[in-house]
């Protein structure tokens, strides 16, 4: 049974974190992002819009492109289950250093509160560790979360927590400036790219 709100982990995760603002944070659509943005806004936090599923495999594409930067991926449990191949291909290549989190609420919390899989059995953990993912454990707890966080922090993965929560109403959203989120971030990890211009016909 989860002992704590989905916002309550979310300012867990960032207590774990700790001063460091340079860990990159890729952050699912919909309540992920807003939690996120609610508890600690930063330029290493990455929001994604209109991508349902597809945060771990961002996530992917960046540890494997960047593996130097320990990655931490904020799922939802309604989404990680639209893209369970990516659990298999981490499962394969084997990023040391990324990190997958997913908040387990049972529901679609942003489209109205349906039931996922994971409400009717569905084990997550268990996927992982079935598709080559060793380090795979569920917490219930916020300090539960916090020691498996320090742990993957420090402890060679790749890493998914699959930390059991309670909905909460988020308050507050990120932008929805796509460009200005994508160039904050590339400039937060070192990568950064010239801004946009808009060009006339």
């Amino acid at each position: 049974m989860a002992t704590m709100t989905r916002l309550d982990a979310t300012r867990a995760l960032v207590a774990a974190l700790g001063d460091d603002s340079t860990v990159p944070v890729i952050a699912s659509l919909g309540h992920p992002a807003y939690d996120l943005f609610a508890v600690a806004d930063r330029a290493a936090n990455f929001y994604t819009w209109g991508s349902m599923g597809l945060a771990s495999s961002i996530g992917l594409g960046l540890a494997m492109a960047r593996p130097d930067l320990r990655v931490i991926v904020l799922d939802g449990d309604g989404s990680l289950l639209m893209n369970l191949g990516s659990l298999a291909t981490i499962g394969w290549t084997k990023p040391a250093r990324l990190v997958v989190i997913v908040w387990d609420n049972g529901l679609y919390g942003t489209t109205g509160g349906q039931d996922t899989a994971t409400a009717h059995g569905a084990d997550l953990e268990a996927a992982a560790r079935a598709m080559g993912i060793d380090r795979s454990v569920t917490v219930r707890s916020a300090e539960d979360l916090r020691r498996a966080v320090a742990r993957a922090l420090t402890e060679p993965g790749p890493w998914v927590i699959v930390a059991k929560v309670t909905e909460s109403r988020p308050g507050v959203k990120p932008s929805l400036d796509y460009v200005a989120i994508k160039e904050r971030f590339m400039a937060a990890i070192g990568s950064p790219e010239a801004a946009v211009a808009e060009t006339s016909a």
